[in-house]
């Protein structure tokens, strides 16, 4: 005999900013919410990110001038092919109302720097700041027992357990071994990391990404949200009238869930997902070219949505938010990845392809730089490149997850993450790539590195470039010569923060049928939905900012929407 359905208002497929953003609102009218994620902590994605969201027209960035209109402008510009008027529409809409309900109704509280450059500076609407946001740090203590059921950090992203975040702290950090200020100031933070993680068998500080997801699900748990964390969603169901209303879920709270006011998948994109990355990644046609950092992004919302009629909408600018990451595996043989999100704009640092040669401008977003990688890799069998840094370099920044002196290099060279030659010619011999063209590429580097010039690429040209470089350095954030004793290689493959082709919704997050038919009961936010700007990606926190609105959104309407059809809350 099958047992009874658990009953609830609203089933929310994954813990990330998008899930939760959708459970927040969804209760705060009273509603009755079920959370079901399936991996064994709560926070996804979001609370291993830098926790950065992109939301144009928050009261800090109107306060500083910046127009809705220089908004619009700026995404038309960014995805001109693919804009999402519309959507972009509603987006930049609700922003305001869903920074106050978080802000004024939930445990969420944002910072809001005064410079935080869009992307793409150089194209028209861009901003210096007060379009990213992000949130304060917090004690992890505030949920109990229940914090260890959180997301830890990325632990390759983290120095000795401490997460840094973006902005004057991770710059503390990048000067660590220059003054004495940063010394001391590391030294704290790393103190305080070591002593909470003895006491409280985690360090109970909380930054970044992983800071939003603690106060959300604190939030949540204060309204009564139900939380169920190692609950996979196996498969949707639906009413006499097609309309989806509930699913069945396995894990630790397998059985049937009725909702009566339908469903939103906020469970992540599909790029951990080889059979869809073969489908929809140009780079990756075998699956077996690409390498995902990303938590729980294995395409189930894409195969839970066809079991009713859903499809994938593809008609982007870009499929997926491309990120740089170095594989390797830890000395009891685990692989893991190190995203290059900032590091490779530093002085002194080039990324250079199998042949030797630049490829593209070092400074550019993650993002950007991975299609230029991308583009250039196309027809190769592998996408790669590698990062180069000489003595100097690696003694002042180090390469991504190498840390610079004092911090010993063995355990680099032996996890496989950095190569060191006593020369160009050897670097080049032990990375595989033709001695004479390295040579001539950082030549050719060095002379308009010594006048803050790229000529090649024009790297260290923008504002955007310079805030992914050392502030300190001249007389450009972003070039030095390489030039000084032994030189150092990181190897570069492609990943990822995320998919922007996702789920095709309608103007309400709705699920779509390829021929447009909504499918009622079922909504998609985050990246689990197509993306709003259309595959472009404008500043900080292109994922969460978005995610949050839309989530949000969904909480907030969908008891209208089922009312229109007919159907009322428990």
């Amino acid at each position: 005999m099958e047992s009874k359905p658990v009953e609830c208002d609203v089933l929310v497929v994954g813990s990330g900013v998008s899930g939760m953003a959708a459970a927040l609102k969804a209760a705060s009218q009273g509603l009755s919410v079920i959370v079901a994620e399936k991996e064994k902590f709560f926070g996804g994605t979001t609370a291993i990110s830098a926790g950065w969201a992109w939301v144009p027209g928050n009261r800090a960035g109107v306060e500083q001038g910046d127009t809705r209109a220089e908004a619009e402008e700026y995404l038309r510009n960014l995805a001109p092919d693919t804009y999402n008027a519309e959507g972009v529409r509603q987006f930049l809409d609700t922003v305001p109302e869903a920074l106050s309900f978080f802000e004024n109704e939930t445990d969420v509280e944002f910072v809001y720097p005064e410079k935080a450059p869009d992307y793409q500076m150089d194209l028209p609407g861009a901003k210096l700041g007060g379009r990213a946001i992000l949130p304060k740090d917090t004690d992890a203590r505030i949920l109990g027992d229940k914090r260890l059921k959180m997301q830890p950090y990325m632990s390759s992203y983290t120095v000795f357990g401490y997460m840094p975040q973006v902005g004057p702290d991770i710059n503390e950090f990048f000067h660590v071994n220059q003054s004495v200020k940063s010394f001391v100031y590391v030294a704290r933070k790393l103190l305080r990391t070591w002593f909470d993680a003895a006491r409280y068998k985690r360090p109970v500080l909380r930054s970044n990404g992983n800071a939003l997801m603690t106060l959300m699900v604190k939030s949540a748990h204060d309204a009564g949200v139900r939380m169920w964390e190692a609950t996979p969603v196996q498969q949707l169901t639906t009413d006499d009238a097609g309309a989806v209303d509930g699913a069945v879920l396995g894990g630790k709270h397998a059985g049937r869930v009725r909702a009566r006011l339908g469903v939103i998948l906020a469970s992540g994109g599909f790029s951990g997902d080889k059979e869809l990355r073969k489908q929809y990644f140009p780079h990756d046609p075998n699956g077996d070219n690409h390498f995902t950092p990303t938590i729980g992004h294995g395409g189930d919302a894409v195969s839970l949505a066809k079991q009713v009629g859903g499809h994938v909408d593809d008609g982007v600018h870009s499929v997926g938010s491309w990120a740089p990451v170095t594989v390797f595996k830890y000395l009891n043989g685990r692989e893991r990845l190190f995203p290059h999100l900032r590091a490779i704009g530093l002085p002194g640092l080039i990324a250079v392809d199998r042949d030797g040669r630049r490829f593209g401008n070092e400074a550019l977003s993650y993002h950007d730089f991975g299609g230029q990688m991308i583009r250039h890799n196309a027809g190769q069998q592998d996408t790669y490149g590698w990062v180069v840094a000489d003595e100097k370099t690696m003694h002042k920044y180090g390469i991504g997850y190498a840390k610079p002196w004092p911090m010993p290099r063995g355990y680099f060279y032996k996890t496989g993450y950095l190569v060191k030659g006593e020369s160009l010619t050897d670097l080049a011999e032990k990375i595989g790539v033709p001695a004479a063209n390295l040579a001539e590429t950082v030549r050719d580097f060095n002379k308009g590195a010594e006048a803050g010039e790229d000529p090649a690429f024009g790297r260290g040209s923008t504002e955007y470039n310079h805030f992914r470089g050392d502030m300190e350095h001249k007389p450009n954030p972003n070039l030095a010569p390489l030039d000084e004793g032994k030189f150092y290689a990181a190897k570069i493959r492609m990943g990822d923060l995320g998919t922007f082709a996702g789920l095709g919704v309608n103007e309400r997050s709705e699920a779509t049928s390829e021929d447009g038919r909504t499918i009622p009961g079922l909504y998609a936010v985050g990246a689990a939905a197509v993306s709003v700007f259309g595959g472009g990606y404008p500043g900080y926190g292109s994922h969460i900012g978005p995610a949050m609105v839309f989530g949000y959104r969904a909480g907030r309407d969908i008891a209208k929407h089922a009312a229109a059809r007919g159907v009322n809350r428990i």
